[in-house]
């Protein structure tokens, strides 16, 4: 039996609650947002279908289990966790009772799903006119691939992602993980805040779509008007651009070590030449962007025959110096020792009760005079459950061992 975890007071959304249903990481970092600014996030799951992530690496001294994911841990910190198996009938009822005194309804399964379960929106909507609905899908609600599912990786393909990132004439090498997911949330809990603005001034609540490709495609907005322009497809070709060079990363000294470099100006060029330092690199040899472009890929290779002789951060910091845009590829470890990452407390020390003291990424942005979370570690699977029922949803104990038996809670 577990206490509802008291989070900070006087946060801007202190006093919303949020039913989670998302899983993966779109939905659950949309959520999490809000939960770090002061609503009261309650993920629902049940253990009969894991939210993906309570079983995605790494884990917690490399055990498995539903409670040792250090990714769940990351998206899903200061939310409280109700087990509900939305299968069983009386099912309906609890959720019933948490919708009618919620504020927001987020759901990311794929388009129809909650309808079968008997969960859509009209019937969300009936029992709470004034609660925010958000469905998050990969292609939308509506349309010709409405049901397409899958993650963010297969996103990346469709959204053209992975034609941009790959070696020139090499396969296509899609961007991190579950590229989409990553870029596309902020619209979704942008579109939250939004929704519960309008309410306040109409008392309804309201439907939010979103479609992690058009989300996505957002960003692709140069290419796409490039191809309208001029009829250009671009395509993969490393980290070539036409705006710089050399634009490239370079190996240093150590076990896989590299360094980014950017050169846009001829005095940027000209103060790379003097910080390497050879007589092979010249500012002379190749004075003009357009000889360094028609030569790129010497440059390159000449380039990273000289960064192999520097330590990366004493070469970041030298060329930084005389205004050269540089910076270290940096590994996670580095990050978690990066002091301007530490100065703005952008990594948060938790305790949980199986993963123990860890830390997870704060929000990017700072508001005056709010200390926004996470205040607490990522839930166990299940952990609120009573005292969800007992002290949100007001049900007597009798009931909440009855509905147990019955496998409502699983």
């Amino acid at each position: 039996m577990s206490e509802l975890p008291s989070g900070a007071t006087g946060l801007p959304l202190s006093g919303i609650r949020v039913i989670d249903f998302g899983t993966t990481i779109a939905g659950p970092s949309a959520t999490r947002v809000l939960a770090d600014f002061g609503a009261q996030v309650i993920k629902v799951e049940t253990s009969h279908r894991l939210d993906t992530l309570r079983m995605g690496t790494p884990y917690a001294g490399g055990t498995p289990g539903p409670n040792r994911s250090g990714y769940y841990a990351a998206y899903n910190a200061g939310k409280l966790s109700l087990t509900l198996n939305l299968k069983t009938p009386a099912a309906r009822g609890v959720l019933q009772k948490l919708v009618e005194v919620s504020d927001v309804f987020l759901e990311a399964y794929v388009p129809g799903v909650m309808e079968k379960l008997g969960f859509g929106y009209d019937t969300v909507s009936g029992w709470n006119p004034a609660i925010v609905v958000a469905s998050h899908s990969l292609q939308g609600r509506r349309g010709p691939r409405s049901t397409h599912r899958g993650y963010g990786q297969l996103a990346g393909a469709v959204t053209g992602w992975y034609d941009l990132t790959g070696d020139e004439g090499g396969e296509p090498v899609g961007p991190y993980s579950a590229y989409t997911d990553f870029i596309s949330w902020p619209f979704l809990s942008t579109a939250i805040l939004v929704a519960l603005e309008v309410r306040e001034v109409t008392g309804r609540g309201q439907y939010i779509d979103q479609a992690q490709v058009e989300s996505s495609l957002q960003f692709l907005t140069a290419p796409l008007l490039d191809m309208q322009m001029s009829g250009r497809t671009i395509t993969r070709r490393g980290n070539q651009e036409d705006y710089a060079v050399p634009n490239n990363t370079y190996p240093c000294k150590g076990d896989d070590r590299w360094i980014a470099i950017t050169v846009r100006r001829d005095s940027e060029w000209r103060s790379l030449c003097f910080v390497l330092n050879s007589d092979r690199l010249t500012d002379s040899l190749w004075p003009t962007f357009a000889d360094r472009k028609q030569d790129e890929h010497a440059l390159d290779d000449l380039i990273a025959s000289l960064t192999r002789e520097w330590d990366p951060f004493e070469l970041e910091q030298a060329l930084q110096n005389h205004g050269v845009p540089a910076g270290v590829v940096t590994r996670a470890s580095d990050l978690l020792a990066d002091e301007q990452l530490a100065h703005r407390n952008f990594f948060r020390r938790l305790d949980h009760p199986e993963i123990g003291a860890h830390r997870v990424h704060a929000q990017a942005f700072r508001i005056s005079g709010v200390d926004s979370g996470p205040a607490f570690p990522a839930p166990m699977l299940g952990q609120h459950t009573y005292a969800i029922c007992q002290d949100i949803l007001s049900m007597s104990s009798d009931e909440i061992a009855e509905l147990t038996a019955a496998g409502v809670f699983e």
